[in-house]
Order: structure tokens, then C-alpha cells, then sequence
């Protein structure tokens, strides 16, 4: 059960949980790629403190974190194992933003805020070992202190510091320069729209970068490709197919989706797929789509709840 969805009552400090569950579902989202298990890791969490012995707590924010990021760490931990036997490409639960101060991921009006929460980085992040991810993920994305990350992960700030240090080597070989241009990145977006919309073939080749590469994620659940595709060639005949597959009966819409504009897919009312463009020096770089139903839930519920 969602933690929005707790009865508010003052004797299990469900109330003063509520001030702290945004940030806690940012910090697990980002630990773990995924919406649903940030969700249940929240969830877990509550239970805890509920049961805890809460005027002991002296900073319920640094009580909080640690119990979050420690239960996040135990995820990942099994979540290796099962996703080195995914099939086909693992890619982050879409998660849409454009709300209220980048809600439910925190305020994204920097680049690098953006970043932290980008597709590409969180795909990236996979490499990493759960003790990296999680120094990786309180020092860049929340600014925490070396001394502050070992409070909580229960290290010395030596290996604090060697741990990021060892996570930023990891992800330097293929993090591309996030694009600082909203605007910029929309238009892509909007011409990569406007091309399957219309269904014009040569204007969305055009759109792709030379060496762009598309990740498809269906999970074994529906039909995606199963390996990476690359090259303007080959994936502009991939998604070439993909818009001749489109009917009167599906809906393609611009969406934030993790901090930067998107495309949803919509059948008969029902979102299908997230197409999260990578965009660099005015092309898209990378298309990661997420087709799997069972990663679209949590995107779906937030857009039935914009109405």
C-alpha cells in the first residue's frame, strides 16, 4: 500500500511521516530505479518508525534516510541477481514530473538536479554496487556530506570517499554531457513528435544522432527487442516500423517523464509505452522506451491522477 494512502493518526506518528515521505521516495527511486519498490521501501519504512521509540529520535529526517537507504540496499541486493536474468534490457520505471516543485522527485530546475533523476544516468547506475549507488546517490543528488553518508550507511568516511570516488570512475566511460537546454530538448522532441505523428520517415531520421542507439524494455511481457540497436540506420528503420504500427486508436503526447520532455504512447485510453529520448548537440543520442506493463504502472496512476 502506497504511504499517501496511510490513515493520518498522531499515536503511530503517521502525520509527521507525511512531512518526510516525498524526499524518502526520492531518495528510494533513485537508490533503485523503480517507482514500485521506492513505494513498498517507503511503506516499510513508516512500519518502522511507527514502531519505534520516536522520542528518542533526535533528527527524524537522519533517522529516516538511514532506515530508507539501508532497507533500498537490501533490495538491491536480490534485484541484482533478478535482473541479471531480465529479459532483454533493463531500463528505469518512467516516473513523470513537471509538477508542483518536480514532484514526486523533488525540486529539477537545475541541470544537474535533472540528471540525478535522467534515464540514462539511472541506467547507468545498474553498474554500480549497492554501497557506490548509495554514496553516488546521497552525495551528488542530495549534497550529504562524506561524514553525513557514513552516519547513515554505517561506514568509515575513508570508504565513503573511495566509494564515490570508485562510482564516478564507473560512470564516467559513457556519461554523455547531460544537454543544459529544456528548450533545446523539447524541440527534439517535438520534430521526433511532429515525424511519427505524421508519419514521415525522412524527417525522423534526421532527428537521430549517427551513432544513436535504442533500449527497449518489455520484460519478457510483450514484444520488444531484445538487444540494444544501433546506428541512425538501423534504428531509424526500427522506429520506422514502430510509427507504421500506429493507429486512429492510439494517442502519441509530449510528458516530462524523470526531469526532461517525453513521448507516451496511449491505446484506446490505456498508456502502452514511454519513449525517453537522450538528447546531445541537437539530435537524439539514445531512445530508451519502456514497454513493459508491469513498469508503467506508476507513471499510468499519475496520469489518471492529472486527469
Amino acid at each position: 500500500m502506497p504511504v499517501d494512502a496511510l490513515p493520518v493518526a498522531e499515536h503511530d506518528g503517521a502525520e509527521e511521516f507525511e512531512e518526510h515521505r516525498g524526499r524518502l521516495f526520492s531518495v528510494c527511486y533513485r537508490m533503485l530505479g523503480s517507482a514500485a519498490e521506492a513505494e513498498d521501501v517507503v511503506q516499510d519504512t513508516y512500519l518502522r518508525w511507527a514502531a519505534a521509540d520516536r522520542p528518542g529520535i533526535v533528527i527524524p529526517a537522519a533517522w529516516l534516510t538511514k532506515v530508507a537507504v539501508n532497507l533500498s540496499l537490501n533490495r538491491l541486493a536480490s534485484a541484482r541477481v533478478q535482473r541479471e536474468a531480465y529479459v532483454g534490457p533493463w531500463l528505469p520505471e518512467p516516473v513523470a514530473t513537471g509538477g508542483p516543485a518536480g514532484a514526486p522527485l523533488g525540486p529539477l530546475e537545475r541541470a544537474e538536479q535533472r540528471e540525478s533523476v535522467s534515464v540514462a544516468l539511472l541506467t547507468l547506475m545498474e553498474r554500480l554496487t549497492p554501497a557506490e549507488r548509495a554514496v553516488f546517490v546521497l552525495r551528488e543528488a542530495f549534497g550529504y556530506g562524506h561524514g553525513e553518508v557514513a552516519d547513515v550507511l554505517d561506514i568509515s568516511e575513508a570508504a565513503s570517499r573511495q566509494a564515490h570516488r570508485r562510482a564516478r570512475l564507473r560512470l564516467a566511460e559513457d556519461r554523455r554531457r547531460f544537454e543544459p537546454s529544456d528548450r533545446r530538448w523539447r524541440e527534439v522532441v517535438d520534430r521526433f513528435l511532429d515525424a511519427a505523428q505524421g508519419g514521415d520517415i525522412d524527417a525522423l531520421h534526421a532527428v537521430l544522432a549517427e551513432d544513436v542507439v535504442t533500449y527497449s524494455d518489455g520484460g519478457g511481457k510483450v514484444t520488444a527487442a531484445r538487444i540494444p540497436i544501433a546506428g541512425r540506420d538501423r534504428v531509424g528503420l526500427f522506429l520506422g516500423r514502430l510509427v507504421g504500427m500506429v493507429t486512429r486508436e492510439h494517442v502519441l503526447a509530449a510528458v516530462d517523464v524523470n526531469g526532461v520532455p517525453a513521448i507516451m504512447v496511449l491505446l484506446r485510453g490505456d498508456i502502452i509505452a514511454v519513449f525517453s529520448p537522450e538528447v546531445a548537440d541537437g539530435r537524439i543520442a539514445a531512445m530508451r522506451i519502456v514497454v513493459n506493463p508491469d513498469k508503467l504502472g506508476y507513471f499510468a496512476r499519475q496520469m489518471a491522477a492529472r486527469g
